[in-house]
């Protein structure tokens, strides 16, 4: 079945709404964002999986864009998010996918781990902190859950993009004079939501979940990505996870380009 450009609704097992987008027939693949992404940050790569005979999916993950936010968070409820959206998508007994970017990645992992109906699944240079990486903020989520109980979402915002990423504070308050601005403050409390899918305030390679993934995976990287334990990340994962290869795609800092990106995705999800 065809879909056009239109949203479209699921509940997850909690009964929280998951907005979502689908283009194209056939397996599904859904893509995964991470930090301060909707389903429109990647609806140019879900259009182009739609268009290498795949069904692709972008989606709002909770307490962003369309979709709900029921409380708790928990990262298993994030899965069921992801099963809701596969199930409603595909095809009852079709293969499906998934592709995670950046933190993204990490929930993809989760799903795998805890048995989500995914035949292959994807990542994009997932940010745990390995030995190469700078450390983490110090009592990260407990920081970011101070900034909420203040109801301060700039402030969220620049400790996220200042002490997390390490972008200088120029370049954020850049970041104010973009139309980037305003979304990005929309979703800040689901940061939070980003480091706990990457464990917590440590957020180290976690070791016992990569043992559970069993379906094969495919770690990618991009030659723009200048931070080498950024774009090292890929071969890490490959390592560390049981049935990975790791591939480097021309692109950009952080970004494949979707024309790029989608071929090489079809291409291991349909092999």
């Amino acid at each position: 079945m065809n879909r056009i450009d239109q949203i479209e609704r699921t509940t997850s097992a909690d009964g929280t709404t998951i907005a979502y987008e689908a283009y194209g027939s056939g397996p599904v693949a859904v893509v995964v964002g991470g930090a301060f992404c909707d389903r429109g940050a990647f609806r140019d790569l879900a259009q182009a999986l739609g268009e290498q005979g795949l069904t692709g999916v972008t989606y709002d993950r909770r307490g962003r864009g369309d979709s709900g936010d029921t409380q708790p968070y928990t990262v298993s409820r994030e899965v069921d998010d992801l099963t809701a959206v596969i199930s409603a998508a595909g095809e009852s007994g079709s293969p499906a996918h998934a592709f995670g970017v950046s933190s993204g990645g990490a929930l993809v992992i989760e799903a795998a781990a805890a048995g989500a109906p995914l035949t292959r699944a994807s990542v994009l240079e997932v940010p745990y902190r390995t030995a190469a990486w700078p450390p983490p903020p110090k009592d990260y989520i407990e920081r970011l859950e101070a900034f909420e109980a203040a109801g301060d979402r700039e402030g969220i915002l620049r400790f996220f993009n200042g002490e997390a990423v390490g972008m200088p504070d120029e370049m954020v308050d850049g970041l104010k004079d973009s139309p980037m601005w305003e979304p990005m403050l929309a979703m800040t409390y689901t940061v939070k939501y980003d480091g706990l899918c990457l464990g917590g305030d440590e957020q180290d390679l976690p070791a016992k979940t990569f043992a559970r993934v069993t379906i094969p995976f495919l770690t990618v990287c991009s030659s723009g990505t200048a931070m080498p334990w950024l774009h090292d990340s890929a071969e890490v994962l490959a390592e560390a996870l049981p049935n990975a290869t790791a591939i480097e795609l021309p692109g950009e800092f952080h970004h494949v380009p979707a024309s790029t990106l989608a071929p090489a995705l079809a291409e291991f999800f349909t092999s």
